[in-house]
């Protein structure tokens, strides 16, 4: 037990100065680090929501939405489909996330099944009475649609998170249809509410160039059009009122968008934007076959401009003008770029931690921590003298390799975090209690110096052992069980087991096995 090979020496050295040096930037200021040569490492633990301030969001996914917008769509398909094959229809109408079908000829069941599979093999058919064909999901059916939806919207909001060039967000999943969003040190909230609340839907319609408004407004509104407000950013035609008649009919969908940027056009800011090769025929063509016409760009059921069609546009890139700031239209083109969210999303829970609150939990966290580590250095040396000092070595070493593991795996540092580190020093200077009491013990039942040392060691790892993987196991239930900052405290936990068990084992060890080598005469504990 106290026989080190050199490979065995030289390893223990390398690990320990290679955890001090990836462990030494979280002590260096920022703008420091950012002018070093990119081989130095600089790569530091994140400090989380609780320890720098910024904006916490409980986000709700409207799954009723995505339903209802799927079966409209299904809805449109199936009718175009019914029309093609000369099935006859009284109706067609969507209601409480279903659609019904009134047949002329029920004969014609078996073929309104084969369009709707064919329209959308998740849906059911089921035939009642009098010729009524019922059109819906099944539950299994419904269940993935919700799935997909929250998980497609955590991406764009990651996406949309990621524009603003904040550092190490939190956006997880919350039961079935709810999204956690913590954005570390962005002290905005009501400018991430609104980046993150958006739905980003695009799409150009052509406007309606026979509708009345005013007969729209009045709540005519003609079959096949849609009346639609005009954003708050955008500016009407000269003598039209805020309001317009688009027609249904989608000609190109922003979901084609390849890339979208702020830019300025004769001093104004505008967003331009670009599709790609699917998109830009779409784009081509409708522009091409409505020469003269006002196509209107609509952005979550708000018209943003409606300019005319001069010439076709071919080469799939335009521009969106209106009433824009600079801020707003970087905003419109990061919603753009990110993509439309699936369903809307309604914050159910909003948070903003100030950073001097941040500040205060980090000065408190640290004053607690030194001052329990200068306790617990002075009770190791004068309880064990020079193996206590061995042990605060050892102790110095596994907080560094703790860091720097942190570091490296780009973790995010919360309170409960720092109470696991805090946890993990006290696990290890245990170790090392253990260890020097048996030598005591082995000394007191009459061994020599160096026999009652090997037993020390040989007989306390046993129980350092079963100790540590008791807490790796619940450090492991925690973090597979556990979410947001009980995570963090099982990841801290968890690699503090590992650096204790190093440290304890090897690094310890070492010290002692140097210090016999100068042929001591007397034990100093």
């Amino acid at each position: 037990m106290l026989i080190f090979q050199p490979w065995k020496t030289w390893m223990v050295v390398i690990i320990c100065l290679a955890g001090v040096v990836f462990a030494a930037p979280n002590l260096i200021d920022r703008s420091l680090l950012d002018r070093l040569p990119s081989w130095v490492p600089v790569r530091t633990v994140n400090l989380g929501l609780d320890l720098q301030g910024g904006s916490h969001l409980l986000l709700e996914v409207d799954v009723a939405s995505v339903v209802k917008e799927r079966l409209e769509g299904d809805r449109d398909a199936l009718r175009s489909a019914m029309i093609k094959e000369r099935i006859g229809y009284t109706g067609i109408t969507n209601d409480d996330n279903k659609i019904l079908v009134n047949l002329r000829d029920p004969a014609d069941l078996d073929r309104v099944k084969a369009l709707v599979k064919t329209a959308d093999g998740d849906l059911g058919v089921a035939a009642q009475a009098n010729g009524v064909v019922t059109v819906s999901y099944p539950e299994a059916s419904v269940t993935k649609l919700i799935r997909d939806a929250v998980s497609q919207s955590i991406e764009v909001v990651r996406k949309r998170i990621d524009e603003l060039g904040t550092r190490e967000p939190t956006i997880a999943r919350e039961g079935d249809d709810r999204i956690l969003v913590q954005v570390p040190g962005y002290g905005d909230p009501e400018h991430l509410k609104e980046v993150i609340g958006k739905t980003a839907r695009m799409t150009f319609r052509l406007v309606d160039p026979n509708g009345d408004v005013a007969d729209a407004v009045a709540g005519h509104v003609p079959p096949g059009d849609d009346l639609l407000p005009l954003d708050e950013k955008g500016k009407p035609r000269p003598g039209q009122q805020p309001m317009y008649l688009v027609r249904k009919k989608i000609m190109v969908d922003g979901a084609d968008l390849l890339s979208a940027q702020a830019n300025f056009q004769e001093q104004s800011p505008v967003v331009a934007f670009r599709f790609n090769a699917k998109g830009a025929r779409q784009f081509g063509e409708a522009t091409q076959e409505n020469i003269g016409k006002y196509f209107a760009i609509i952005l979550d059921n708000k018209v943003v401009s409606a300019p005319v069609i001069k010439s076709a546009i071919l080469g799939g890139s335009g521009v969106i003008e209106g009433g824009f700031t600079v801020e707003t239209a970087s905003d419109l083109a990061l919603l753009l770029r990110a993509g439309a969210l699936p369903a809307p999303l309604h914050i159910i829970e909003e948070r903003t931690v100030g950073p001097d609150l941040g500040a205060d939990s980090i000065r408190a966290g640290t004053i607690a921590g030194l001052v329990a580590m200068l306790l617990v250095v002075v009770f190791m040396v004068l309880f064990y003298g020079l193996f206590g000092i061995y042990a605060d070595l050892a102790l110095f070493f596994n907080l560094a390799l703790l860091l720097s593991a942190l570091s490296l795996l780009g973790a995010t540092l919360t309170l409960p975090g720092i109470a696991g580190i805090a946890l993990t020093m006290g696990m290890a200077v245990d170790a090392n209690v253990l260890v020097n009491e048996r030598i005591r013990e082995e000394v007191r039942a009459g061994r020599t110096m160096i026999s009652a040392i090997d037993a020390g060691f040989t007989k306390a790892y046993a129980t350092i052992v079963d100790a540590n993987v008791t807490h790796l196991i619940a450090g492991a239930f925690l973090f597979e069980l556990g979410s947001g900052p009980v995570k963090g405290f099982a990841v801290t936990l968890c690699l503090g087991i590992a650096t204790s068990l190093f440290t304890t084992i090897m690094v310890s060890r070492l010290f002692v096995v140097w210090w016999l080598r100068s042929r001591p005469k007397v034990l100093p504990i």
